[in-house]
């Protein structure tokens, strides 16, 4: 089983929706790897005001090469688990992304 099947990501009417691992005031701003059922994604913007919600969307904006506003944050905005939108995409299209991101490299611990 590759790491991306173990993945959270679900279909619904405007998009994919994936489980996101936050880690607010990071060295720098990537995604790491899979954690567990959760893509973990590094910022290094501080977790106020929504400023790391804000920069992880842009990253995940940036990874799957879509706008920004494409993104979107549908739950759990002050936990660091939480739930982005990835309009126009299906989940299986999300999660094979992911495994081309990841091919190379192990899953995060």
């Amino acid at each position: 089983m590759n790491g991306a099947a173990k993945l959270t990501i679900g279909d619904s009417d405007a998009g994919a929706v994936i489980s996101v691992k936050v880690v607010p005031g990071a060295s720098r701003d990537r995604i790491a790897g899979m954690l567990g059922e959760c893509l973990k994604v590094t910022t290094s913007a501080p977790p106020e005001k929504g400023k790391a919600n804000s920069a992880v969307a842009k990253i995940l904006a940036e990874a799957f090469d879509i706008d920004r506003k494409a993104v979107v944050l549908v739950s759990s905005p002050t936990n660091p688990r939480k739930q982005f939108l990835l309009e126009g995409f299906f989940a299986e299209e999300v999660r094979q992304r992911i495994e081309n991101l990841f091919s190379t490299g192990p899953e995060v611990s």
